[in-house]
């Protein structure tokens, strides 16, 4: 009778069968994503299928944490790594310590989906460029101290424009380590404000010797600095998130030196152009004074200031005469229309009625009577005549 195994012990059998095979403990798979999720706990699960057929993948979290990219359901890779029985689940499934993009390298890869990203956030918008400043009193190098790049700088600077205090904050520019220490460094410049521009950078060198400025860390630091920030890293077709990012970008580290400050022989010539424009515009200003002074000690009321008031008397004579005119003019012509009005109320007095031989007869009383019923027999009455008044009484 055959022998009777646990599901176990297939598992571990089938499990001990894949370990001895060399074939099975190093080897390169190339698939396509899918299915991929990264757990809380760091490790990756996904698996890589092509046109036949799939298999189960999985990375655990110390070896994901050196991926340059982020895995996408859809992507074509290569995957390193051992295959090997899961026995709690009996799945066999490849433990993948690798992943490379196919066609194009993890670091290139990983530029692009990083630019990308910032790029969707913001963070390369012009808008929340700042302005670097004309004549930078205070000026922070973050770079490697080592480094003729650092040397280029310091001797353009001083030979520009020595009036700048320039302080060198000196960080790893390649390596693991490289990221924090730019960051630590561009963050206590702005603590301690301990400049007005920063310069941050490094000269050439391969993709991986310029990585520490594609870190995204590196770049939301640049992004958040109140201070100013210009991006020298590697040669002219060096390009890097940091470029994308800072305030303005330099072609080379001493390319950003003569970005930052301006030449003194060049402020120099300016100057004195602005001096001789200066003196011109002084003179001419001079000139127009001058004349009108000679004018002003022409002028008779300066010569004589009673030649003014004498000028103001006739004026004030002629404006009294000219009142004096208006007022008999209008006089006149009052009298005229007072002798008009009294002509005509002349005419309509009722003396002159009365002079005629009419006469008013009026009561005692002083009413007028003005028809035979106003009157009875007996009644006394007052008749006014031109020259007096005559008693009476009606019969």
């Amino acid at each position: 009778m055959s022998n009777i195994y646990t599901v176990s012990q297939v598992n571990q059998y089938i499990k001990a069968l894949l370990d001895r095979d060399r074939e099975l403990t190093a080897l390169y798979v190339r698939g396509e994503i899918s299915n991929y999720k990264a757990y809380p706990s760091g490790h990756h699960y996904f698996s890589l299928k092509d046109g036949e057929g799939a298999i189960r993948c999985v990375m655990f979290k110390r070896e994901a944490m050196s991926l340059r990219f982020r895995p996408e359901n859809g992507m074509k890779v290569i995957a390193f790594g051992r295959v090997a029985v899961f026995p709690r689940d009996g799945q066999y499934q490849l433990y993948c310590t690798s992943l490379t993009p196919e066609g194009v390298g993890d670091l290139h890869l990983a530029f692009e989906q990083l630019k990308q990203k910032l790029y969707a956030e913001g963070l390369f918008d012009p808008a929340h460029k700042k302005p670097i400043p004309r004549f930078p009193k205070r000026i922070a190098l973050i770079t490697s101290a080592a480094g003729a790049a650092v040397r280029d700088m310091l001797r353009i600077l001083g030979a520009r424009w020595p009036m700048a205090e320039v302080f060198l904050l000196p960080v790893r520019v390649q390596g693991t380590e490289a990221p924090g220490e730019l960051c630590a460094a561009i963050a206590w410049a702005n603590r301690h404000q301990v400049a007005d521009l920063i310069i941050t950078g490094r000269g050439g060198g391969s993709m991986e010797d310029l990585w520490a400025f594609n870190d995204e860390n590196v770049a939301r630091t640049i992004y958040h600095s109140a201070i100013p920030v210009i991006s020298a890293v590697g040669h002219e077709p060096d390009v890097t998130i940091a470029d994308f990012v800072a305030d303005l970008r330099a072609a080379t580290p001493s390319n950003a030196a003569e970005l930052a400050v301006p030449d003194q022989n060049e402020v120099a010539v300016w100057l004195r152009q602005m001096e001789g424009r200066l003196a011109q515009a002084m003179g001419r200003k001079l000139e127009r004074a001058r004349k009108d002074l000679d004018r002003a000690a022409r002028c008779r009321a300066l010569q004589d200031p009673m030649n003014y008031v004498d000028d103001k008397r006739m004026v004030l004579d002629y404006q009294r005469e000219k009142l004096a005119a208006g007022l008999n003019a209008a006089l006149n012509r009052e009298r005229q229309r007072f002798g008009q009005l009294a002509s005509k109320l002349d005419a309509l007095s009722p003396l002159k009625v009365l002079g005629r031989g009419y006469a008013i007869p009026r009561k005692w009383d002083g009413g007028v009577v003005r028809s035979v019923s106003d009157v009875t027999p007996g009644d006394q009455l007052k008749l006014r005549v031109a020259d007096g008044e005559i008693s009476c009484q009606v019969v």
